[in-house]
């Protein structure tokens, strides 16, 4: 039976890992040292050797035959642990089995002594989708550890994992693998199965997984099923990654180095005709813009085209305002439901991106005539002005006051509003941050790029049906939240499906929240100033005043 390219080349060893140098040495010394601790937490994006990582740290310390911390893979521990069959190490689907239930079982067992090696090792996948329950039952176990027994995590999404089981575990942070690293390896892979292969199919595969090896490995068994002869072309790697050929970008940018747009957008038709996404072609074409200032600057050209060594002659300043324009073109094709409208538009502007300082602008022959005559007249003028006897007055103009770019005003009153209508109605408001704060960890992780990054710093403070406070660790990341148009619309689309309504965001420091509640509570609470009655008027003579606490005086 055929075995997955991403099977048959799984790590063993921590040598065999790739791209996680610095988790591979932690493991290995603490192997060395006797140092094992009672769990472990590997989180990282997906396909980068966290569930490897564990299987080979649950061989190392348990192997009989382990030499400076690596398992021999040759005695029987080590290879009924590659199978699977060791019934001393326990690997767990945390997707599947993520009730209560099933950690207190885990939990029970957990007492028993290993039967034929040294250590007792569970290793819990996915372990985020484990329910609030079955965490509290599992943090029990992990507080009070019985020797001999080892919990290994993995997750991809640490930020749901409670601040309590992350305080009773070693973390180890698996980072995305580097482009070259992942390109060695599927070299080194490609020669011991024996496939000829182009530089340009690799770099693409490569680049498609997107740092995850798994990712990488897959692609490239889905190419090998297509090769002709042992031989992975270029044009195999771009049907599998769905990418856009370099023959169709070189031919895109060509025409807009030459602002032909018709050319231009007939060019992006015929890509759109052959199957490609929109979206897929935005990325590629960041990429080729960054190997052009990559050549620019001196580093190697992979491209051997004729048309590629023609766009080198964009200046710096345009590929730069191209990238700027290719980007946020991007971001609107991926929130669009009409991608291919968006792309038709970002290829309108990059065909405006003005040329670089410096350069002599093409000018009409009509518009250098019409200026040759407004310059003759201006002769005139001054002709006129010099030889007239009356006094021309002249001011000193004024010098005007550099405009200062446009800050980020906080709309305290709205902040206010939705305080006072919190106040007034605390179920509702509630009812509203607890929808919101639930639905946060899928709002993140729907999002991408600058704009996933700027809200991960940030956490949602107050709510109502039409707006949401999000409060920032630093003002800076607020204004520039406040200021991504398009943020409000990703926003509102992903939290009406995910919590069920739409809110804009209220983008605020953590300071000025802090300071603007209190000062809101302050007012609430409305300390009234008392008022002191006023003494009544003693009409009484002088000569009765010793009588004045005795007599009340009636009005008539």
């Amino acid at each position: 039976m055929y075995q997955a390219l991403y099977r048959k080349y799984r790590s063993q060893t921590f040598e065999e890992m790739v791209g996680q140098e610095v988790v591979a040495t932690t493991l290995r010394q603490a192997i060395e040292q006797g140092k094992i601790s009672h769990a472990y937490l590997f989180s990282g994006p997906r396909g980068t050797g966290k569930t490897s990582a564990a299987k080979i740290f649950a061989k190392a310390m348990n192997c009989p035959n382990q030499v400076k911390g690596e398992p021999c893979n040759d005695c029987y521990v080590c290879q009924a642990i590659t199978e699977g069959s060791l019934e001393d190490v326990i690997e767990i689907d945390a997707a599947s089995n993520n009730g209560v239930d099933e950690i207190r079982e885990i939990r029970d067992k957990s007492t028993y002594a290993p039967s034929l090696v040294t250590y007792k090792v569970y290793i819990i996948d996915e372990v985020h989708m484990l329910s609030m329950g079955a965490f509290n039952a599992l943090l029990k176990t992990l507080e009070e550890p019985t020797e001999n027994v080892v919990f290994i995590l993995a997750t991809t999404e640490l930020h749901k994992i409670p601040a309590t089981i992350l305080s009773r575990v070693q973390r180890f942070e698996f980072k995305s693998i580097k482009v070259q690293d992942i390109e060695r390896h599927l070299v080194a892979i490609l020669d011991k199965e024996g496939v000829s292969y182009n530089p340009q199919a690799i770099s693409m595969i490569a680049r498609r997984a997107e740092g995850g090896m798994r990712d990488a490995l897959s692609i490239l068994d889905q190419a090998l099923s297509l090769t002709v002869e042992n031989q992975l072309t270029l044009e195999i790697a771009e049907e599998i990654t769905g990418s856009i050929s370099l023959r169709a970008l070189d031919e895109y940018v060509t025409s807009i180095r030459e602002r032909n747009i018709p050319q231009a957008l007939n060019q992006l038709q015929i890509i759109f005709d052959n199957g490609k996404s929109m979206n897929r072609f935005a990325t590629d074409l960041l990429y080729y813009l960054r190997d052009l200032l990559i050549v620019q600057t001196g580093g190697e050209n992979t491209h051997a085209s004729p048309a590629f060594e023609e766009n080198l002659a964009f200046s710096r300043e345009q590929i730069f305002a191209m990238i700027d324009r290719v980007t946020t073109g991007l971001q609107e094709i991926k929130s669009s439901p009409q991608p291919k409208i968006y792309a038709e538009m970002m290829t309108i502007r990059l065909a405006d991106v003005p040329e670089a300082r410096g350069q002599e602008p093409h000018v009409p022959a009509n518009l250098l005539a019409e200026i040759a005559q407004l310059k003759s007249q201006l002769a005139q003028l001054q002709d006129q002005v010099a030889n007239s006897s009356t006094k021309v007055l002249t001011t000193k103009p004024i010098a005007q006051k550099p405009q200062q770019p446009k800050k980020y005003r906080l709309d305290t009153n709205r902040i206010h509003a939705i305080l006072q209508e919190a106040m007034e109605n605390p179920n509702q408001a509630r009812e509203n941050l607890t929808r919101l704060q639930n639905a946060w960890g899928e709002v993140i992780e729907s999002l991408s790029g600058a704009d996933k990054a700027l809200l991960n710093g940030s956490q949602p403070v107050a709510a109502n049906e039409n707006h949401a406070i999000l409060a920032f660790d630093s003002e800076f990341s607020a204004e520039q939240t406040m200021k991504r148009d398009n943020l409000n619309i990703m926003f509102g689309n992903i939290l009406s499906q995910a919590a069920g309504f739409s809110p804009q965001i209220l983008a605020i420091s953590q300071d000025q929240w802090v300071h603007i509640r209190a000062e809101f509570s302050a007012k609430a609470r409305g300390r009234k100033e008392e008022v002191i009655p006023e003494e009544p008027a003693n009409d009484l003579p002088a000569e009765f005043q010793f009588l004045v606490d005795e007599i009340t005086i009636l009005e008539d």
